[in-house]
């Protein structure tokens, strides 16, 4: 089997990522060698591989799904926005610029085609199938002349494309007509099918929209995905977590001990890797909430402050928002407070930065002793220590090199009383060092909290891993789908007129 795919969906978080990292499981469990492939990404959410490289959490994620170590092929392109305006450019894991949205589409994206279908070729050619990731829509007809992510990718390979999209937000079957109606007829001949995701019913009610929505578009749809909780794992981005006000708190298990453990998350604006919290809302008895008003940290026993792609504008926002002087009083109060990455370099004295926000000298909270200088070079690290008394795994992702002068080690930061600052994303997916950590807070916070001893964050990733595979397996016409991988292109499907149906 050689064959390929590409996952698009009618809208950004339509489920694209997990449907493909579904496809990607279920294969490998038939014995298919597979991998991987998104062109172009734009997320804040990146991981390190083993040689170094930087690319979306999405498909590293989905290279596990495929029981494989990922690799900077997988997502050539990764933008990390640094505002409404502009992104880090970074190209086959490193970076290469900052550039504004119109520089980009401007003629730099199209220059990177040609690199894109390297890496999908080279990937190939390693490959029984390889199963790629569309962003947005590929209906975005205002992009179409650059696009390298989704039909363009779609036209210089020829891949099949299923579109995918999200039932429980409503307006499918319009969303599904009119993307295959935008479409020129070239891409159009590519569009095979449809995949509706996030159902709630009986699907008898569904049958007949999707034998009309045939009628009309002479494609057929390949399966219906049932609505399921706690799917959405390594997102691109913050949809999941509200920016705006809202609270999102995770769902907790019962605990071990007597308590439960409060766990805020400063909602930090271009918040990066929050999924370091994940390993903590796995825990039963953990409550882990985003927040971003200070009396919503009073009854919390641990406060994150996460990474962020704008470190000082970060500061500026947690200052703004009364939550510096809340950080600053629960430090002095000797309640804990852990800082990683960005959140760490802003609990230190100062910040010297000509890189990212070029605002030069600035104070940051003043709770842990260490300065913090910009350098253009990024740091990508997996590095592996000991803390606590136990073997600790990360990886590294940050321009900000940190000066430590005094306090406890604690992995390359430090610790002073009940604040913890490092540089190390993932840490607390190492479950021993994960449970000595809120051992200790919860020591600290007075609460009959107790950790639970069998918890495997990596057998949980692969429990819900599985269940993705499930549900491509279950409710997915996988004959049909796995003809679709294997033939490639479609032929002799209708050309669909906007506003005109066949």
């Amino acid at each position: 089997m050689k064959g390929g795919l590409l996952v698009a969906g009618t809208t950004s978080d339509a489920g694209k990522s997990v449907v493909t990292a579904g496809i990607c499981r279920w294969l490998v469990r038939q014995g298919v060698k597979v991998a991987p492939f998104k062109a172009q990404n734009m997320s804040l959410n990146s991981f390190v591989t083993r040689e170094g490289a930087e690319i979306g959490r999405a498909q590293a994620m989905q290279a596990q799904a495929c029981r494989i170590e990922p690799t900077a092929l997988m997502n050539p392109v990764l933008l990390k926005p640094g505002g409404d305006q502009s992104s880090q450019v970074v190209l086959l894991g490193r970076p290469v610029g900052e550039m504004s949205a119109r520089g980009y589409h401007g003629g730099r994206q199209q220059r990177l085609l040609g690199t894109v279908l390297d890496s999908l070729a080279e990937l190939r050619a390693s490959y029984d199938a390889v199963i790629c990731e569309g962003a947005g829509s590929p209906a975005e007809i205002n992009l179409r002349r650059t696009d390298i992510v989704n039909m363009g990718i779609a036209r210089g390979a020829r891949l099949p494309v299923l579109v995918v999209g999200d039932i429980d937000r409503g307006g499918v079957f319009a969303s599904f007509f009119g993307t295959v109606a935008l479409l020129s007829r070239e891409d159009q001949e590519l569009v095979a099918g449809f995949l509706v995701n996030k159902f709630r019913g009986d699907v008898s009610l569904l049958e007949p929209g999707l034998d009309m929505l045939h009628g009309l578009t002479g494609r057929r749809t390949y399966g219906v995905l049932p609505f399921r909780h706690g799917l959405g794992i390594d997102e691109e981005d913050g949809l999941r977590v509200s920016l705006r006000g809202a609270v999102r708190e995770s769902e907790v298990s019962a605990p071990v001990g007597e308590d439960v453990l409060r766990v805020a998350v400063c909602a930090v604006p271009l918040m990066s890797n929050f999924t370091d919290v994940d390993a903590l809302a796995a825990e039963p008895g953990v409550v882990v909430r985003f927040v971003d008003r200070p009396e919503e940290l009073a009854d919390a026993d641990l406060v994150v402050v996460p990474g962020t792609r704008g470190t000082v504008r970060a500061l500026a926002w947690l200052r703004e928002r009364g939550l510096a002087k809340a950080l600053v009083r629960r430090a002095a109060e000797g309640r804990p407070i852990l800082g990683v990455c960005g959140g760490f370099q802003l609990l230190g004295e100062h910040i010297e930065d000509d890189v990212e926000s070029r605002a030069g000298h600035v104070d940051g909270l003043g709770l842990l002793p260490v300065r913090v200088r910009f350098a253009r070079e990024k740091t990508l690290t997996r590095p592996t220590g000991e803390a606590l008394g136990e073997r600790v795994e990360g990886y590294e992702i940050h321009h900000g090199v940190a000066e430590v002068l005094a306090g406890e080690p604690f992995l390359d930061g430090c610790r002073v009383g009940q604040t913890w600052g490092t540089h190390w994303h993932g840490s607390l997916e190492s479950d021993a060092f994960r449970r000595a950590f809120l051992r200790e807070v919860a020591a600290a916070a007075g609460r009959r909290f107790v950790p639970a001893p069998g918890t495997s964050f990596a057998a949980l990733r692969e429990e819900q891993l599985d269940r993705l595979g499930d549900l491509i397996e279950q409710h997915a016409d996988t004959d049909a789908l796995w003809r679709l991988i294997e033939s490639g292109a479609p032929r002799g499907l209708p050309f669909i007129s906007p506003g005109a149906p066949a």
